[in-house]
């Protein structure tokens, strides 16, 4: 059973990341152009003049972030942002989503029209100073995660309701056609963020569904963990042994009733993987 881990509403949760070195999440408010985090000293929160919507670590103080605009790195201690490449920067219709470092040191990162716009999105990869753009006609980007071993990657278009699976090389560059990895249609289900398990198991958050579910690595369905928002967006494993699961959601357009857009965190009966750093 889940339970509220922060009480601040976001209007679109999204990007939780586990950073291994401090124990400490960090996650977004998209919408609110917001970064957010609990600490020893309770909560704490920046905000920018842009939406931002994706992290990786890359020290103990520096974060790797994504934001409408760029990519870039930001220093918890100071507040300073320093730009690695623009990201879609020429393109006012598009913002970052869905985002999260690969095992290799790479970063991939998905856009979307801010109004969700048909096939307006992409989902690039940047790794040691390169950006490439890997998938077009995006609508709406997630679910991007990595089997252990950085050899298979999964991704999604939430319209389609289909997460897809992707073979990468050693370097983890895609090196085969993308296949359907679940096919969530017949259940009428729309794959949010997702993360992959220490059993290559993976958690997908499913939008406006309030739940968690868990499929093993043949595809097949094996559980899912209930949460009180209904909008549940991007899970991610952290806590003792990485064996808590938090999990953002969004309260836009809905009734504030105190379960929605709130960070949630249950025990997952599984441990996580730690997340990888960042390599510029």
């Amino acid at each position: 059973m889940s339970a509220v881990y922060d009480a601040r509403a976001c209007r679109l949760g999204e990007g939780p990341l586990w950073h291994p070195l401090r124990a400490q999440l960090f996650w977004f408010d998209i919408l609110g152009n917001r970064l957010l985090t609990r600490g020893e000293d309770g909560p704490h929160e920046w905000t920018f003049t842009e939406h931002v919507s994706a992290a990786g670590w890359m020290s103990e103080e520096v974060l790797f972030m994504a934001s409408e605009t760029e990519l870039f790195t930001f220093d918890l201690a100071t507040g300073v942002r320093e730009s690695v490449l623009p990201l879609e920067a020429d393109n006012a219709v598009t913002r970052s989503n869905d985002g999260r470092a690969d095992p290799m040191g790479g970063f991939w990162i998905g856009t979307m029209g801010k109004k969700e716009e048909a096939g307006a999105g992409a989902i690039y990869r940047y790794c040691k100073g390169e950006l490439r753009q890997l998938y077009s006609g995006i609508t709406v980007s997630n679910s991007i995660c990595f089997a252990p071993g950085g050899r298979l990657a999964y991704w999604a278009d939430t319209v389609t309701q289909r997460i897809m699976k992707t073979p990468l090389d050693a370097e983890g560059w895609p090196a085969g056609e993308p296949e359907v990895f679940v096919d969530l249609t017949a259940e009428g289900l729309y794959p949010d963020g997702s993360v992959v398990d220490s059993e290559g198991a993976l958690w997908n958050a499913q939008w406006g569904s309030a739940r968690v579910a868990r499929y093993l690595p043949d595809g097949s369905f094996d559980r899912a963990i209930p949460v009180g928002g209904d909008k549940s967006s991007c899970p991610a494993f952290g806590g003792e042994g990485l064996t808590t699961l938090y999990v953002t959601t969004a309260c836009g357009g809905m009734k504030k009733d105190g379960k929605q857009g709130v960070t949630y965190m249950a025990p997952a009966g599984v441990a996580g993987l730690p997340e990888p750093k960042v390599i510029l």
